[in-house]
């Protein structure tokens, strides 16, 4: 899955589940951020983190330990979230393609809090969502892009979209209403390997299989 707007992509590690790829070592990343306690799992596999940020209430590991190439920029405003506070100063430093780890798997109001965030940044960045099982993002009205056949691919209204069009699912959907509380569209499939998504009002969330 691309991202949305051209230049470098950057990941940022939060503080929920361990990532389960970390022997890929994310050389690919332009940058590497953390959330205050994610420094810990990433240093335990030996991988380099450009940025801390946060509080520092869960960083358990001394900050003599931490390498002299890494900043450490603390946040004190506690109106916000770490997770918020890390993509607005993402943003500042000129990034706007943002691989996010660790943002499920633990404390699931710590999960719904994060899409939140994701929705409220939606038009300034692109951020992609990853875990162990799939990797997710809010949809533009207009998305394509390619998968493997038969593939899960769920299309979760946050809260209501209407007028949905797909192509390439296996359960077609055409002038389509998806409101949570009444009928969503969970676990479709890939019928083909170019999948096309567009709907006229609301938020949508795709969630699609690794």
């Amino acid at each position: 899955m691309n991202h949305r707007f051209y230049g470098p992509e950057v990941g940022l590690f939060l503080n929920g589940e361990t990532p389960p790829f970390l022997e890929k070592k994310f050389s690919f990343y332009k940058k590497i951020f953390a959330v205050d306690g994610a420094f810990y799992y990433l240093n335990r596999y030996g991988i380099s983190v450009d940025y801390v940020i946060g509080d520092f209430d869960s960083l358990s590991i001394s900050k003599k330990d931490v390498p002299l190439e890494t900043l450490l920029l603390k946040t004190y405003d506690q109106r916000y979230t770490d997770f918020d506070k890390a993509l607005n100063i993402i943003y500042h430093k000129g990034f706007l393609n943002i691989n996010v780890w660790g943002a499920s798997g633990m404390e699931q109001d710590h999960f719904l809090g994060n899409l939140s965030t994701a929705l409220k940044y939606k038009k300034k960045l692109s951020i992609i969502f990853h875990d162990k099982h799939h990797f997710y993002f809010f949809s533009d009205k207009k998305t394509s892009f390619y998968h493997k056949k038969n593939k899960k691919v769920s299309l979760f209204p946050f809260p209501k979209v209407e007028g949905l069009y797909t192509y390439g699912l296996k359960y077609s959907i055409k002038k389509g209403l998806l409101k949570i509380g009444k009928n969503i569209g969970i676990r479709n499939e890939a019928y083909s390997q170019r999948i096309e998504i567009n709907y006229k009002k609301g938020e949508l969330l795709i969630f699609i299989e690794r």
